[in-house]
C-alpha cells in the first residue's frame, strides 16, 4: 500500500490511554447519575456499575489479546471474520458502528442540555414537540454547532485529536476530582439512603453500563496509527477499563454524599447540584459544567473517530460503498466516513432531550451483541489457530473468553420484551429495527464463503501482520 494510503503512525502509550479512558467516561456521569441513584439506590448503583465493569473487564481482557494478534484498523471485524466468517464479521462491525453512533448523537443532545442548565432562559425558535418535551431551535444549534467543530477537529489529524483528547481528560479529571474531594470532606452519609431501591431499578441502571463503559473498544479501531509494542496493547486497554469503572464508582458515591433523595428527584443535573451543595456555593456548579463540557467532548472525539475507522474498513473489505474507504491524501484520515458521521451527528439535537435515553438504550444492545460476537471469536481462534502470534495473551486457556460470553450473553437478555429493563416503544426499538433494517441490505449482498476458506486464507493474512 502505498504511503498516499496510509494512516499516520503517531499514537504514543499516553495518547491511547487518554482516548479510551475520555471515551469511556464522557458525560453521562454529569446528567444521568441522579437516575442511577434514584433507580437502584446508592449501593444499587455501585452494585451495576461493578457488575457492568466485570463485563468490560472479562470482554477488554478478549479485545486485548486479539488487537495483538490482529492489529489492523477495524479490530472487532478481524477478530469475527477470521472465526466465524465474513458475514458475521459484518454483523459486529454493524452493531459496533451502531453503537460508537449512538454515542456520538448522545454527545450532541448533551451538549445544549450543559448549555441549558447555565443559561435556562435561553430559548427562541419553537421547531416541535417530541415525547412530551419541546425542541428550540437556540436549543438544537448548540449542539449542530459542537458536531461541526468536532467533525473538522477529526478531519483535520489523528494526532491533533490527541492532543483535544489529552487537555480535555486532564481538566475531566481535575474536576472529578474535585468533586470526590468535597464529597469526602463535607458530605453527610445519612444522604446515602435508600442504598437499594428494587432489583428491576438495579437492572434498569444495569443496562446502561454497556453503552457508559464503551469507549475501551476504540482502540483496536486505530491500531494502524499507534508507534508502540503491540504487547503495550492489552496492557494499556485494561488498565484504562479499570480507571473508568473506579471513576464511575466514585462520581456514584460522590453524588450520593452530597445529595438526599428529594434533592436529587428535584435535580436537572443531579451531579452539578451535588458539587454546589457540598461546597456551598453555586460557582462549584459551573466548575463542574467545565468538566461536563470536556467529557462531552472527549467522547464524542473519540467515538467519531472510532465509527469512521469501523467505516473505512467496511468499506476496504467490500460491504459498505467504496466511498467511506477513501484516505484523505493530505490528513491521512477517513475524511468520507467522518463527514458522514459527523451528519448523523449534526442532526441529532433536533430529537430533543428525550433521545439521550433512546440512545443509550439502543446503542446499549448494540454493544453487547458485538461483545457476545467477539468472545465466541475469542473462544474460537483459541481451538482453530493455537499457534497464532499473540504478544498479550488473556491467561493460557480459554475460560476469560467464556466467562465473557456468558456475561455478555446475560446482558443481551436484560433489553428483551418481558424484562424490567427491556427496550421501549416506540423509540428505542425502532432505532433498533431501522438500524438493522438497513444493515440487512448490505448483509445480503455478502457472497457466502464457505467457512475453511475464510479460516484458511485469513490465517496466513494474520501471520504476516505479525512478522
Amino acid at each position: 500500500m502505498s504511503d498516499k494510503h496510509r494512516f499516520n503512525r503517531v499514537l504514543t502509550r499516553v495518547d491511547i490511554l487518554v482516548l479510551a479512558f475520555g471515551a469511556m467516561i464522557g458525560w453521562g456521569w454529569v446528567v444521568l447519575s441522579g437516575e442511577w441513584i434514584i433507580e437502584a439506590g446508592s449501593a444499587g448503583s455501585v452494585i451495576a456499575f461493578l457488575i457492568g465493569g466485570v463485563l468490560v473487564l472479562f470482554v477488554g481482557l478478549t479485545y486485548a489479546e486479539l488487537t495483538t494478534a490482529f492489529p489492523k484498523t477495524g479490530g472487532a471485524y478481524y477478530f469475527v471474520e477470521n472465526a466465524l466468517g465474513k458475514r458475521l464479521a459484518f454483523v459486529v462491525s454493524w452493531a459496533l458502528l451502531l453503537g460508537y453512533v449512538s454515542v456520538v448523537a448522545f454527545e450532541a443532545v448533551a451538549l445544549p442540555t450543559v448549555i441549558e442548565y447555565i443559561f435556562p432562559d435561553f430559548q427562541f425558535g419553537y421547531l416541535w414537540t417530541i415525547s412530551g418535551w419541546d425542541v428550540y431551535f437556540s436549543w438544537a444549534i448548540i449542539g449542530m454547532a459542537g458536531s461541526i467543530l468536532i467533525t473538522l477537529i477529526n478531519w483535520i489529524g489523528v494526532k491533533q485529536t490527541a492532543f483535544v483528547q489529552l487537555v480535555l481528560t486532564l481538566t475531566l479529571v481535575v474536576v472529578g476530582l474535585m468533586l470526590a474531594t468535597g464529597a469526602f470532606a463535607n458530605g453527610m452519609t445519612e444522604n446515602v439512603t435508600p442504598l437499594f431501591t428494587s432489583s428491576g431499578g438495579l437492572m434498569i441502571v444495569l443496562i446502561m453500563t454497556p453503552f457508559l463503559f464503551v469507549g475501551f473498544d476504540v482502540i483496536p479501531q486505530v491500531a494502524e496509527e499507534m508507534n508502540i509494542p503491540k504487547k503495550a496493547i492489552g496492557k494499556i486497554l485494561t488498565l484504562s477499563v479499570s480507571f473508568a469503572v473506579l471513576w464511575y464508582v466514585l462520581i456514584i458515591v460522590s453524588v450520593s454524599l452530597g445529595l438526599n433523595s428529594s434533592q436529587l428527584a428535584g435535580a436537572s443535573l443531579a451531579t452539578a447540584d451535588a458539587m454546589a451543595a457540598l461546597f456551598g456555593s453555586a460557582l462549584f456548579a459551573k466548575i463542574l459544567i467545565l468538566g461536563g463540557v470536556a467529557g462531552i467532548l472527549t467522547s464524542w472525539n473519540a467515538f467519531i473517530l472510532g465509527a469512521s475507522r469501523m467505516m473505512y474498513t467496511m468499506a476496504k473489505e467490500g460491504i459498505l460503498p467504496g466511498w467511506f474507504g477513501n484516505i484523505h491524501p493530505k490528513h491521512k484520515t477517513p475524511g468520507n466516513a467522518i463527514l458522514f458521521i459527523g451528519v448523523l451527528s449534526t442532526l441529532s439535537p433536533l430529537l430533543g432531550r428525550p433521545a439521550l435515553v433512546w440512545f443509550v438504550d439502543a446503542g446499549g444492545l448494540a454493544i453487547v451483541l458485538a461483545y457476545f460476537l467477539v468472545t465466541i471469536s475469542f473462544i474460537q481462534l483459541r481451538k482453530q489457530m493455537p499457534g497464532l502470534p499473540r504478544p498479550f495473551q488473556a491467561g493460557k486457556s480459554s475460560w476469560v473468553g467464556w466467562v465473557a460470553a456468558v456475561l455478555s450473553f446475560g446482558f443481551i437478555t436484560l433489553y428483551m420484551p418481558g424484562m424490567p429493563s427491556a427496550l421501549i416503544w416506540p423509540y428505542e426499538w425502532l432505532i433498533t429495527l431501522i438500524w438493522w433494517t438497513a444493515g440487512c441490505y448490505f448483509l445480503i449482498k455478502i457472497p457466502h464463503q464457505p467457512f475453511q476458506h475464510i479460516k484458511e486464507g485469513n490465517q496466513n493474512e494474520s501471520v504476516t501482520i505479525d512478522q
